[in-house]
């Protein structure tokens, strides 16, 4: 395992060696450029101060990331159940992934006010394509030979999907939550620019707006660490579930 990430981490030691030696080397002013150390130094010495925009974040980042993912699977196991409206209804699933989410966002404050509701809608907005798009894929590429062995059989269209379709589908299902997961954070920071008095991105434009541009960085970081939190907690239970069903084959 370690011999696996080795080259990546090793790749992003020099980067930070680099930037570090430029930064001490031309004597770039923190408020442009600060060097890696100085926004160690500010995250560990201001986390008190900042620890309740992380909380604030994941809590907002898991509610709407579980709604995603629920809207998600309901829009893709309805669409693949009932091929005249997916036929219907695909087109639209793909253009409303063309609207920019920070044009949308002023909208969902007029109509819905500056509570949590337009924030999760954010979130949700998103989160929902990939896992979508991923599952109705998967489910699509069933072997239909498996499929026309068990109507000979005389299984129903619901044992079909239960026992073949939506079990061969995992694989698919995890890929869009890897992408959905690492939308959700992106998608709750940015849902925090709209008036949020708490998270990342109420700190992230306070940090910006007086110049501590240690302190955005300080957020890019946690932005980043969330990331890879959540990416590989699905990566995990990814694990968890293939192995399971590859050892319930056997």
């Amino acid at each position: 395992m370690i011999t696996k990430f080795w080259l990546p981490i090793s790749v992003i030691l020099i980067i930070i060696l680099i930037w570090e030696l430029s930064a001490t080397f031309f004597a770039i002013p923190d408020w442009i450029l600060p060097a890696p150390t100085v926004i160690f130094a500010e995250a560990v010495s201001s986390w008190p101060n900042y620890q309740h925009h992380i909380f604030a974040t994941i809590h907002l980042t898991i509610y709407g990331f579980v709604l995603g993912l629920m809207i998600g699977l309901i829009i893709a196991i309805t669409l693949h159940l009932i091929p005249r409206l997916r036929e219907a209804l695909y087109p639209l699933l793909i253009m409303s992934q063309n609207i920019p989410i920070i044009v949308l966002a002023p909208l969902l404050v007029i109509w819905f006010g500056f509570g949590i509701t337009p924030k999760l809608l954010i979130i949700i907005l998103v989160c929902f394509f990939p896992i979508a798009v991923a599952t109705i894929d998967g489910l699509k590429q069933t072997n239909p030979e498996l499929i026309h062995y068990m109507k000979m059989a005389g299984a129903t269209k619901k044992q079909i999907f239960i026992k073949l379709e939506l079990p061969h589908a995992l694989p698919s299902i995890f890929s869009g939550l890897k992408i959905s997961a690492t939308y959700s954070v992106m998608g709750a920071v940015i849902s925090e620019w709209l008036g949020a008095n708490q998270g990342i991105g109420v700190y992230m434009t306070l940090a910006s707006s007086s110049f501590r541009t240690d302190r955005v960085f300080v957020a890019i970081l946690f932005i980043m660490i969330l990331c890879l939190l959540f990416f590989g907690i699905i990566i995990g239970l990814e694990k968890m579930l293939i192995k399971w069903r590859k050892d319930g084959n056997e």
